[in-house]
């Protein structure tokens, strides 16, 4: 067995790090191939095809932003000075055990991240193309074929066809769990609060069994619907049911997501990266060439990234018909433009062709406008007719 080293920091961490640090250093003592990875473009199928875990890496919380800003600008995007933060200060464990980093070119300012996180660890970065026309997809196909490539010389194995079906399937079925879990959002009175909801979400890109996962999740769906057979059925409130879209909101699921759950509302679908976005079309098991099922599906997830994206729209308005949605709350992580632009778009649809109140709110990791986001919820749950 191979001995595997700890940061030199470890003492200081807290409990839970350090757990995540041991389970991570037992798992690479036993062998396991990790890769790390940021983003739901990323084609975690060739992942698992190679043997690897594909585990998402820390880029939540304002703690690590401080060092980050030593070599990024203030004004970025709190999710990239975070994940940038994070690897330079050894106190991620799912960054600093993986074997190497993937990441995709979402935004400007991720793309050149990547160039001084590659400078820490090896970091292997696909072009995303911005439209979903054919030349899009033929390119995107090749950006596949290339990552499958990288896989297979990073650690000296052949990956088949086989093995890619394989995960597809596998995949599939997470997505499959996931997707029923989310949609209890749309049981009337809700099953359970928005906030438990994304934070399971989340924990799941942690997780390193898959078949684990789905029975952990499906045992927790059958635990809601029962408890909601039994004790809510029936029994309407009048609380606002609202449906969150926008950046990824991990980081600022406390001061928004808790905070307006506290004020009365439910919050019940997410149209975000760590909600149902990435769950809303499989991987078509049926098509010949693999490549070309995979670079289908992930090309059609609807990042803001992506020019035109009329289909984000079409879908959050069936979320809101759906999930009974009053409002709409997007959230909008500063610097992040191509969500600020598409705001405007978003706002347009919901409130002129859906006729129901919307909020951006634009916000960063820190505490310093939890006050300010406070007073606009209540006044925007008060514009809501219930």
């Amino acid at each position: 067995m191979e001995k595997v080293k700890l940061p030199v920091s470890f003492e200081s961490y807290n409990e839970a790090r350090q757990k995540g640090f041991l389970r991570m250093k037992e798992l690479k003592e036993q062998g396991a191939r990790v890769v790390g990875m940021f983003c739901s473009f990323v084609p975690v199928e060739l992942i698992y095809a190679a043997g690897a875990l594909p585990v998402g890496l820390c880029a939540f919380t304002e703690e690590p932003i401080p060092a980050a800003e030593a070599d990024l600008p203030r004004n970025l995007c709190p999710l990239i000075k975070a994940s940038y933060g994070f690897a330079l200060t050894d106190t991620c464990p799912y960054f600093y055990f993986s074997d190497f980093v993937v990441g995709e070119t979402t935004c400007d300012g991720k793309k050149k991240m990547f160039e001084l996180m590659n400078e820490i660890k090896d970091t292997y970065v696909m072009q995303l193309p911005h439209s979903r026309d054919a030349q899009a997809l033929a390119f995107w196909r090749e950006q596949i074929i290339a990552f499958q490539k990288k896989l297979e010389e990073f650690y000296g194995i052949t990956i088949t066809e086989e093995d890619i079906r394989a995960a597809i399937r596998l995949k599939n079925r997470e997505r499959d769990v996931m997707r029923r879990y989310l949609e209890l959002g749309q049981l009337n009175p809700v099953a359970m609060s928005g906030y438990e909801m994304g934070t399971r979400v989340d924990a799941g890109s942690f997780s390193f069994d898959l078949e684990q996962r789905c029975s952990e999740v499906e045992k927790r769906t059958a635990e809601v619907l029962a408890d909601w057979e039994a004790n809510y059925k029936g029994k309407p409130t009048d609380r606002p049911r609202l449906l969150v879209t926008g950046c990824p909101n991990a980081g600022v699921r406390e001061k928004i997501i808790r905070a307006v759950e506290e004020m009365g509302a439910d919050v019940v679908a997410f149209d975000t990266c760590n909600g149902i976005r990435e769950k809303v079309e499989k991987v078509d098991e049926s098509d010949p060439d693999v490549y070309n099922a995979l670079a289908r599906k992930y090309l059609n997830i609807n990042c803001s990234v992506m020019s035109p994206n009329e289909s984000r729209r079409e879908y959050i308005g069936a979320m809101i018909d759906s999930y009974q949605v009053d409002g709409v709350i997007e959230i909008v992580l500063q610097s992040c433009h191509t969500y600020d632009v598409e705001a405007h778009f978003i706002k347009r649809f919901v409130t002129q062709e859906k006729g129901i109140p919307y909020l951006n709110i634009e916000t960063d990791y820190s505490q310093a406008d939890k006050g300010q986001i406070n007073t606009r919820l209540a006044a925007f749950l008060e514009t809501i007719e219930k």
